[in-house]
């Protein structure tokens, strides 16, 4: 149980919100003191695991990158367990990071580096992730080159005051709060595994290699026979205003349609859609962008719409395009800088299709677990600003 207090006397700081029983005010301590910079660098190649420090967090290299950066890693930076990493740039967007992941790595030199002294490590790497931090390096920083970066001025950072109060509430606010991103993280685990479960089954489904008991009827058709691409385009009446889709709307690999614009605002060459189409980002196939919508709109001659056959459920049709048989029958054009799916080809691919009461049990199946997993995605969402909301009411 928490309770609201008096954010501050004018003297003395206090949180908007607290634990019980703590009722001392919080002293300010300069940044500087808190933190001691260091630089212990690597002195051969791949002395150890590359890390990179992003917005998000801590990663190894190859998870945001799938490759190791750069011809040589000789000199670069050695952090272990509980370093604070700040970056040069973007450092004001939250680009600031207490490595809570790795026992120890190497990061570039364009990081500063700093060990942690006289404050909780863990309750600095819950401060850093809040609004409040942000606000914080954003007040050590001077418009940069552009709009959009500013350069840190060091000694003034190092010259703020963070607030923070006696050691045993630190530990008391951020074994709560490290609780808190506990649960955040494996619920986030949970819908990784989810959606990896998904895409084994939608590979052995259309694949054939798991069926349902008393399975039967499947045949090889034809792209063509299972759906037409609607080639309708929108001539749009006086004063009609339509949801228009475009590409960037399909959100990536998870079939949901986030956000649209009016018909009317845009000049690109749309194609109409009606409730029971599929959609399916054309450019790029490899991203993965197709949904199911629930309405009638228009879209952008960037993605295709496919209008089912009599015989095809439309749901799983959109359970189809999403299966590995037919990603990588989009991805077979070649000739330009930018992938993109041919009809010529497409149509000609020829894939297993079952009745239409398999169909509409397959489509079941898959529909029951992007419930889940959609399920599971708002419970993080409300734990996410949840936690937001903490880390803005309990520091100062």
């Amino acid at each position: 149980i928490m309770a609201n207090v008096s954010s501050s006397n004018g003297i003395e700081k206090y949180p908007k919100l607290r634990f019980p029983n703590y009722n001392t005010s919080w002293n300010g301590v300069r940044f500087g003191d808190l933190i001691e910079e260091f630089s212990d660098r690597t002195k051969v190649e791949d002395e150890d695991v590359l890390l990179s420090a992003a917005i998000e967090g801590m990663f190894l290299n190859t998870e945001l990158f799938g490759h190791q950066r750069g011809a040589s890693n000789k000199g670069y930076k050695k952090i272990s367990y509980g370093t604070l990493v700040l970056s040069t740039q973007n450092l004001h967007l939250g680009n600031a990071n207490v490595n809570l992941r790795f026992e120890h790595g190497m990061v570039s030199p364009a990081y500063k580096t700093y060990k942690i002294k006289s404050c909780s490590v863990k309750l600095l790497a819950e401060w850093i992730k809040s609004e409040k931090a942000k606000q914080f390096f954003y007040d050590a920083t001077t418009v940069g080159a552009s709009v959009c970066r500013r350069n840190v001025e060091w000694e003034t950072l190092y010259d703020q005051f963070l607030y923070l109060p006696s050691d045993i509430e630190q530990n008391h606010i951020a074994d709560f709060l490290a609780l808190l991103s506990e649960r955040i993280q494996k619920q986030e685990l949970f819908i990784e595994n989810l959606k990896k479960y998904k895409r084994g089954l939608l590979q052995a489904v259309f694949s054939r290699e798991v069926q349902f008991e008393n399975s039967s009827g499947w045949e090889r058709r034809l792209f063509s026979e299972l759906a037409s691409l609607s080639k309708g385009k929108y001539s749009p009446k006086q004063n009609e205003v339509l949801p228009c889709i475009e590409l960037e709307h399909l959100e990536q690999q998870t079939g949901q349609i986030i956000g649209c614009t009016n018909s009317n605002e845009q000049n690109s060459v749309k194609s109409v859609f009606h409730k029971g189409d599929v959609l399916f980002g054309k450019l790029r196939p490899y991203l993965r962008k197709f949904a199911l919508p629930e309405y009638n709109g228009v879209c952008s001659s960037e993605i295709w719409v496919f209008h089912p056959k009599p015989d095809i459920d439309s749901t799983f049709l959109f359970y189809l395009i999403q299966s590995e048989s037919f990603i990588a029958a989009t991805n077979i054009s070649s000739g330009t800088k930018m992938p993109r799916a041919e009809w010529s080809k497409v149509s000609n691919e020829t894939f297993f299709v079952p009745g239409l009461s398999e169909q509409k049990r397959i489509a079941n199946l898959f529909t029951t677990i992007d419930k889940r997993i959609v399920n599971a995605s708002a419970s993080v969402n409300k734990l996410q600003c949840l936690k937001q909301g903490l880390l803005q009411h309990l520091f100062i």
